[in-house]
This record gives structure tokens, C-alpha cells and sequence, in this order.
């Protein structure tokens, strides 16, 4: 059996006691707020004048987001010397990934990773995301030597060693994602397994599922369906032959509850054509929702219970997790997806991303606006630091005519 990439990498540890006392107060400085903290110790919710600000219980960084951030800017700092490369973003916030490109730290796109990092020595350094990254990239840096900091997400590799089990049993993996999403093509790259002879199958909403579902059932045009799944299948898929025994997967920061029921569906199908029994041998499932991504999405629906006028979620607009809160607010009131407080132009105009036309998009809306009293919530995704749930609060308080010592005087005084 081959050694994985991982393994053969030259991994180093950049997490001694000096190094990262420097990196927390360092990382404290570009993303802590007070406000927040003051805000969330009084339950989350601030009231000035005729505006409410009601923040979720959960959001922003994840114990995974942290440390992804704080191995980056620890690598910067102990190879301070050196040329340090980062696999596309750490993680998908333009502001986190701006501030390591102010410190020198250099990405290299998706498109031409491979390309690039062939061109790398042993004297670089490679950061590795919080999304991990595919086999080959791995392999084409441990050639070249580089030193490699990797900064993957434990639920992820959770994911990667579940799918790896599936292959050394015969099972193909199914899973849940984006296919072009860098987190779910390193979990497609691990499920072809050590001796890379096993098999995956990528769907995203729950009319793939119910194709697929229709063809481990009845069989079909095998053309036709691998025309509807090009490029997120394994080299070598064969519908009619990879399909008999499967197992789920899926790619951490999806909607719990689609992904739940992308379980059920294929469970059931798989029973529909195998009976009980035997379905217990052809059909597997593992629970790979990273806990992070199901609070957030728990403490939103919490949150939902009660009456809001608009809910503002904050993030980077590829952001997986953060797209998802966006699609469980929009279903009870106006929800608007925004990368900072400049989103919010005025009181009727706010620039958003639009997930239906999948592009950002400026709205009128008279949420904001007028006399009388309103409720305003808050959320974000993982990869959203707190600073700019900051900006977001006291943009809106501003654009409803309360500044921000007016805000900072009141939960001084709470």
C-alpha cells in the first residue's frame, strides 16, 4: 500500500509557546470586538431608542477557523525568512485572506495550483486550508520538498477517513457538496481510496438525488447519466456497476437537514431494490455535518422563533456555510447576504449576493427604514470574524441615527 501525501509531506510544527502568544495578540487585534463580547454577555440582544439588534447564540469563528488562522499566521512568523505559499484562501472570507496577503503571504489560485507549485523548492513553505486540499496537490508538494503547514479542518479529515473505509470495502461514496468546492474535491480525491482504484459521485440538490435514486431502482440510460454528472464522478464511474453498494458522505458546511434527507433517499432506494436485510450490507452512512456549521444553523432556526423585520447575514459570499443560513432566513423574512457594513449604502439601499441569480446585486428595501420600532438580526457563518459583525452593528445603528458612543455608553452602563 502506498503512503498518502499527508504522510509523506514534510509537515512542520509551527505552534511553539513564544510563536503563538505573539499570533493571538496579533489575531485578537485584526478580529476581536468588544462590542460583540459586551453584546453576546447580555444575551445578545441590545436595544437603542425605537432599534433592536438581536444577535444569534452561535456564529462567527469555529475552533477550526481559529486554528486555520492562527497556523497561518504562525507560519508567516517562524519562516519569516522565506517565501510562504498559501492553496488558494484559508478559508472563504476576503478579509481574513486579505489581511495574509498584507503579510506577505502568497496564494496560489485554484486554477493553476498544480502548474505552480511544481515551480516551488524545498526552501518554500505551503500553507494548506482549512478545506484541505486534493491527493495530487499533496503529492506534487511533497516532490518538490516544500515544508508543508496544514491547517485541515478535523471534521474534514473526519470525512476523508470515512470515505477511504469505504473504499477499501468496495463502496462508493456519494457525497453531498459542491463539486468544484475545494473541501469536497480533497474529499473525492481521498475516496478513491490508498490504492486509488475506489469510486465517488457528487450531487448537490435533491433532484440529483432522486435521479440517482431512480437509477439504483430501475437502472437506466446509462449516457444520460453521466452526461447530467460530468465532472463529479470518479475516472471510470459506471452507474450500472458503481451504484450496487454506496455509502454518504458529504461535504461539512451543507444544510443539515437536505443533507439528512439526501441519507434517507438513498437508503430508502437502496431498500426498494435490495430488501431490508441486504440493504444493510449495500447501503453505509456516516454523520459528517461539522458541529460548527450545525449550531449556527440550529441557533438561527432559534432565533427565527421570534419576530425580526430583516436578518442581515454576514460573510464571504463563496462561503458554503454562510450561503446556507442565508437559504433558512430568506424563508421567513427578508434576509440579506452581505460581505461588510459598506453593503449597507443608506437605509433603502443594500448590496447583497443574490443567491437565486448567484450574484451581488444592489436592493431597495424599507426594512430600515422609517420611525417606528424595528428588530434587526445577525448571523454569519464560521468564516466570519467578529470585527465585522462590529462594523455591521454599529452601521446599522448609524444609518437609524444612534452613534456609536451612544452604543458604547449603553453597555458600558449595562
Amino acid at each position: 500500500m502506498r503512503q498518502n501525501a499527508t504522510e509523506r509531506s514534510r509537515r512542520v510544527n509551527v505552534r511553539t509557546p513564544e510563536v503563538m502568544e505573539r499570533v493571538q495578540a496579533e489575531v485578537e487585534d485584526h478580529y476581536r470586538s468588544p462590542i460583540v463580547e459586551k453584546i453576546r454577555a447580555k444575551g445578545g440582544t441590545i436595544t437603542l431608542g425605537n432599534t433592536t439588534i438581536r444577535l444569534a447564540k452561535d456564529f462567527g469563528f469555529c475552533y477550526g477557523v481559529e486554528r486555520a488562522i492562527d497556523l497561518a499566521y504562525a507560519a508567516r512568523k517562524v519562516f519569516n525568512d522565506r517565501k510562504v505559499y498559501l492553496l488558494g484562501e484559508i478559508i472563504h472570507n476576503p478579509e481574513v485572506n486579505r489581511q495574509l496577503t498584507e503579510m506577505g503571504v502568497i496564494s496560489i489560485p485554484l486554477g493553476r495550483q498544480e502548474e505552480d507549485i511544481a515551480k516551488l523548492s524545498r526552501d518554500d513553505v505551503v500553507i494548506v486550508p482549512a478545506f484541505g486540499a486534493e491527493t495530487s496537490l499533496m503529492n506534487v508538494i511533497a516532490e518538490r520538498g516544500c515544508m508543508v503547514v496544514d491547517t485541515t479542518c478535523g471534521d474534514v479529515m473526519s470525512v476523508w477517513k470515512r470515505v477511504r473505509g469505504y473504499a477499501t470495502q468496495g463502496i462508493t461514496s456519494i457525497i453531498h457538496g459542491k463539486a468544484v468546492h475545494e473541501e469536497t474535491r480533497a474529499t473525492a480525491s481521498r475516496a478513491l481510496g490508498d490504492k486509488g482504484n475506489g469510486h465517488y459521485l457528487i450531487v448537490l440538490t435533491l433532484a440529483d438525488v432522486d435521479f440517482v435514486c431512480d437509477y439504483i431502482r430501475h437502472g437506466g440510460d446509462r449516457a444520460a447519466f453521466l452526461e447530467r454528472f460530468k465532472g463529479a464522478y470518479s475516472e471510470g464511474f459506471d452507474p450500472d456497476l458503481h451504484l450496487k453498494r454506496v455509502g454518504v458522505a458529504n461535504q461539512t458546511t451543507m444544510l443539515k437537514s437536505e443533507t439528512e434527507e439526501v441519507q434517507r433517499r438513498v437508503q430508502v432506494a437502496v431498500q426498494d431494490r435490495d430488501g431490508a436485510e441486504l440493504a444493510k450490507q449495500n447501503y453505509q452512512v456516516f454523520d459528517t455535518i461539522c458541529g460548527a456549521t450545525q449550531e449556527r444553523q440550529d441557533a438561527l432556526f432559534e432565533m427565527l422563533k421570534r419576530p425580526m423585520d430583516i436578518l442581515l447575514v454576514v460573510g464571504g459570499y463563496n462561503s458554503s456555510n454562510t450561503t446556507h443560513l442565508v437559504e433558512i432566513g430568506e424563508q421567513q423574512l427578508p434576509t440579506f447576504f452581505i460581505r461588510n457594513a459598506e453593503c449597507l449604502r443608506s437605509l433603502e439601499q443594500i448590496v447583497h449576493f443574490d443567491l437565486h441569480a448567484k450574484g451581488e446585486k444592489e436592493s431597495y428595501s424599507t426594512q430600515l427604514a422609517g420611525d417606528g420600532d424595528i428588530v434587526v438580526g445577525i448571523t454569519a457563518g464560521a468564516s466570519c470574524p467578529n470585527n465585522l459583525i462590529e462594523d455591521t452593528i454599529t452601521r446599522v445603528f448609524a444609518l437609524r441615527g444612534i452613534g456609536t458612543e451612544a452604543l458604547e455608553a449603553a453597555l458600558a452602563s449595562s
